[in-house]
């Protein structure tokens, strides 16, 4: 087994072939290719905060809420990259939605359960709601569900870092920062500094 290359984010791999190839629990993860690198994160969540204003004309009553725990993070940044562009301070919160989820008692035997965290009202605001990789759409129902018990709010946008397909249930993002078509047994794979020590997408195929 190849060691794990800890600049995996900063080099791509040649021909498509595979960084390295770890275990998780009992899936062998192989990293096929790096999708987006630190600098490309950085100009991608700039690309997001200026598409939000523009469709928002400007950011008047504008809230931002991240999904537990990388959309956390992603709104985090988004929010400050909007307060320089326009002079403003965004409102953010943090929505955790496991116990919404429509596969809560079948699957998730150990729940990593967070709290939410929305200190501010939503009636009448125009949340922009952010998450890392739209898959599904099961999350986001789930979230649109959570959101109902803090208020009413005007509008409910959608931003996600990465849409890599496969929906179940019709749902679609407002904003995209990049498409990313995956096959049966790849997945895609966010990685952010705050938790996860760098920044980058992965794209990794996962074996049991």
């Amino acid at each position: 087994m190849v060691r794990e290359n800890r600049k995996i984010c900063r080099n791509r791999p040649p021909n498509g072939g595979f960084f390295f190839s770890r275990q998780e629990g009992r899936m062998n993860i192989k990293v096929k290719a790096t999708i987006i690198d630190s600098s490309g994160l950085s100009r991608t969540l700039t690309r997001l905060a200026h598409e939000i204003i523009e469709k928002n004309k400007g950011s008047e009553g504008l809230v931002i809420i991240g999904l537990r725990t990388r959309g956390d993070f992603i709104a985090r940044r988004i929010a400050l990259k909007i307060q320089e562009i326009e002079d403003v301070k965004i409102p953010v919160g943090a929505l955790d939605v496991s116990f919404y989820r429509d596969d809560f008692r079948e699957t998730m035997k150990h729940p990593q359960v967070q709290l939410s965290d929305i200190s501010f009202n939503i009636d009448g605001k125009h949340v922009i709601l952010i998450d890392d990789v739209l898959y599904t759409g099961r999350t986001i129902r789930a979230a649109l569900d959570a959101l109902m018990d803090y208020g009413r709010p005007a509008s409910i946008q959608l931003a996600v870092l990465v849409d890599r397909g496969h929906r179940e249930i019709p749902i679609a993002p407002d904003y995209t920062g990049k498409n990313i078509p995956t096959s049966i047994g790849e997945e895609v794979r966010v990685k952010m500094k705050e938790i996860d020590d760098e920044d980058c997408v992965l794209l990794v195929e996962v074996e049991d």
